[in-house]
């Protein structure tokens, strides 16, 4: 866990974007973590909030399908914690191209925004 803490502590934000930070169709955008939960610990995306909330102001959370739950999980302890507050959830879904299926499928899409 040290080593997390300490790797988003080192972490540098540039133009170019994080590994977490979010891009896609809606374009990239500072201030947004693509949370993924087999990738990351969960903490590391907690820790990476709160550096964003204090480089940014808030910071978006979003995912893909079984994610989720892990972007819920990471504004709860925030939340709880005191140091944000749930301005916006929004739902949708998105086409997601498989490349064994011949047609794109449906996922979940989530998106929370945290202010401090």
């Amino acid at each position: 866990m040290e080593e997390v803490t300490e790797a988003v502590n080192n972490l540098s934000i540039s133009g170019g974007g994080a590994a977490a930070a979010g891009g896609g169709a809606e374009g990239h955008k500072k201030n947004r973590i693509q949370v993924s939960n087999t990738k990351k610990p969960l903490f590391f995306y907690v820790n990476l909030a709160k550096r964003y909330m204090q480089l940014h102001n808030e910071v978006e959370l979003s995912a893909l399908g079984m994610a989720i739950a892990t972007v819920v999980t990471v504004a709860e302890i925030l939340k709880n914690n005191g140091l944000a507050v749930e301005k916006k959830i929004m739902t949708s879904t998105v086409d997601v191209k498989d490349e064994t299926r011949s047609r794109p499928m449906q996922k979940a899409k989530g998106l929370l925004l945290t202010p401090n």
